[in-house]
């Protein structure tokens, strides 16, 4: 029998629609500035989703744009300006940034209250603690996908392959407030496949296609394809095979539709959670 698709999509305009009906009844307009620098072309893109995300549900949104020489400093004079204005509850940096800027410097430039992705260090350790008021966007849209599906990873083991600074890792800890038991892999695990069959929950967050295949999937797992890669072909795939590993799974995400919708969604959610509106 065929996994479970776990549908993103339809999930992520629940959520937009919830956000848009909490802005109404708390009458509020929370305001989030995405600050976009150079031409990437995907970057664009991205940019122009969660402003029609923004729309959506009812966030006032702003958006500035510097060409790719702009500079460093004149990109922290612009974080800086919108640090301390009271319409912009949310601040997001699109990366990756161009040559010559430190993405870490910043990151950190933004204030912590208004980090709506969750990069900065303090609410970094505010997610290792489990003392955070928003998570990173991918590792906490697949903890409303879980949540959404039933699927609770308490005495779950739950194998993480990837590191990042942005999914692995705080994946791993949502894992772990919710009482599952973590594995994180990497490029250097040895015997990866050994390690992935004992998943009872497998997030694949590497970049890499097809990495995942069937006989790396316990039967009736639940498995969460994180990573977008563009092919030659044209098209998206995840990392994991999916037409083959659906008929191992439980339950699955597709690429796309799957978890890069969530991502949207949650960052409104996180939005409305600096705003000050649970």
């Amino acid at each position: 029998m065929s996994a479970i698709i776990m549908d993103g999509n339809a999930l992520s305009k629940q959520i937009k629609k919830e956000i848009k009906l909490k802005i109404e009844q708390a009458g509020i307009r929370p305001g989030l500035a995405v600050v976009i620098v150079g031409e990437d072309a995907a970057s664009h893109v991205y940019v122009n989703h969660k402003q029609k995300d923004c729309a959506e549900c009812g966030i006032h949104s702003e958006r500035f744009a510097l060409a790719a020489d702009a500079g460093e400093e004149k990109l922290l004079a612009l974080i800086d300006e919108l640090n301390n204005r009271k319409d912009i509850h949310g601040i997001l940096v699109q990366m990756p940034l161009p040559k010559g800027y430190s993405e870490q410097k910043v990151i950190e430039a933004i204030a912590p209250e208004k980090d709506v992705d969750a990069f900065t260090l303090q609410n970094v350790g505010r997610v290792m603690v489990g003392d955070y008021t928003f998570a990173p966007c991918t590792p906490y849209g697949v903890m409303k996908l879980l949540e959404h599906y039933g699927i609770d990873p308490a005495g779950k083991h739950c194998v993480v392959v990837g590191r990042s600074n942005i999914v692995g890792k705080p994946q791993a800890m949502l894992m772990l407030h919710k009482h599952a038991t973590v594995t994180i892999c990497h490029s250097r695990t040895p015997n990866l496949t050994e390690i992935t069959r004992q998943a009872d929950i497998l997030v694949a967050a590497v970049g890499k296609i097809n990495l995942i295949t069937a006989d790396m999937v316990k039967a009736g797992a639940v498995v969460i394809d994180v990573a977008i890669n563009r092919h030659t072909d044209g098209k998206l795939y995840g990392d994991v095979d999916f037409d083959a590993v659906k008929e191992v799974a439980s339950h699955i995400t597709p690429v796309p539709g799957g978890v890069g919708p969530m991502t949207r969604a949650v960052l409104m959610q996180n939005t409305l959670n600096a705003a000050g509106v649970n």
